[in-house]
């Protein structure tokens, strides 16, 4: 209730302060989520190169290596460069389940259409909360092209090796 002085005005209590700290941890929330972004963008960047590299290798090595027919040598190479197609497949492949960002009409019926009182520090920390579920749902999908990347590096070296003894008839 609001408090009248003497000379009959009002006096009411001051809205809380909003609370920094909420801020802070909605801020890092949302850094957090722009750091998977640019991992994922990474990856993305690194399975081009991974295409340009596997072409590379393949054009130059392969083209020497099978001058003298197929030997089993040129058979695993072969296969080593359709798995590594395979896995860069997968890298590239549009995944439409990462979340980046939300949902404006969601956000709006969630803080202005059903609670047009809500706080800031109940969006931040509500949003907040939000961000790590998407984090580690993102987490699950990063995870996939970080080891499909990392197995077709592995892939690609074999690959090379295998062109390397059919040229040498090993």
């Amino acid at each position: 209730m609001a408090e009248h002085s003497p000379m009959g005005k009002s006096h009411s209590q001051p809205a809380a302060a909003p609370d920094s700290r909420l801020a802070f941890v909605y801020a890092e929330a949302v850094r957090g989520l722009q750091h998977q972004q640019n991992v994922v963008e990474s990856l993305n960047t690194r399975a081009g190169n991974l295409i340009f590299a596997t072409a590379f290798v393949s054009s130059l090595l392969g083209g020497r290596a099978l001058l003298d027919g197929l030997g089993l040598w040129d058979w695993l190479a072969l296969a080593l460069l359709f798995l590594i197609g395979l896995l860069v497949v997968i890298m590239l492949w549009p995944y439409y389940a990462f979340t980046f960002r939300f949902d404006p009409e969601q956000l709006l019926q969630d803080f202005v259409d059903k609670n047009p009182s809500e706080t800031m520090d109940v969006m931040h920390r509500t949003l907040a909360l939000r961000i790590k579920t998407d984090m580690a749902s993102n987490w699950r999908i990063i995870q996939r092209l970080r080891m499909s990347l990392q197995l077709a590096l592995f892939l690609l070296l074999l690959e090379l090796l295998a062109w390397l003894f059919a040229i040498t008839r090993v």
